[in-house]
């Protein structure tokens, strides 16, 4: 499932699109390259307006999912909202908007390896995003040089493919607001 994502658009057209109040990005470059466990723009409610904040990509795993475990990865693709897991954040407070330009999955090649397939609205790459969650003040060990840190995490929904994506991904896709 997507663990590559792109944001190349200005931070101004983000602004503009999404009507942003509040920026706390700083002096956003753009950024052709987002994986799981790293920082990235996300647009969230704060104070009744729209917010665009860095956060870290990768919700909260399952306590099933830690057993053994001294670090928690974060889950960055939500498929089971229906979960006890998921549920707690599903309310409209803890609910984002993830701009994107495109995202990749992977698709398997003859030859074994695994290349990635890039997806975007058009050839142009215009900005849009998916449907997010996130939780704040998130406490847990993500890396064990780093040791007990506190986030503000996120990870965006999923849904069925469209023939597109699923000639390449056929389990899931992101779910794409436009």
């Amino acid at each position: 499932m997507c663990n590559l994502y792109s944001l190349i658009r200005p931070q101004s057209e983000i602004g503009k699109a999404f009507d942003i109040e509040h920026d706390d990005t700083g002096n956003l470059p753009p950024l052709p390259g987002i994986f799981p466990n790293t920082t990235a723009p996300v647009i969230r409610m704060r104070e009744d307006a729209r917010a665009l904040s860095m956060m870290r990509w990768g919700m909260p795993s399952p306590a099933f999912a830690l057993k053994g475990k001294k670090v928690d990865p974060g889950v960055t693709n939500v498929r089971n909202t229906a979960s006890p897991h998921w549920r707690r954040w599903l309310a409209p407070a803890h609910r984002c908007l993830v701009p994107f330009t495109s995202f990749s999955e992977n698709e398997k090649a003859a030859d074994g390896s695994h290349p990635p397939v890039w997806f975007s609205l058009t050839e142009d790459r215009p900005l849009t995003c998916f449907a997010g969650i996130l939780v704040e003040g998130w406490q847990s060990v993500r890396k064990v040089k780093d040791g007990e840190t506190t986030d503000d995490l996120y990870a965006f929904l999923t849904t069925e493919p469209n023939a597109e994506v699923g000639a390449v991904h056929p389990k899931a896709m992101p779910v794409i607001l436009t």
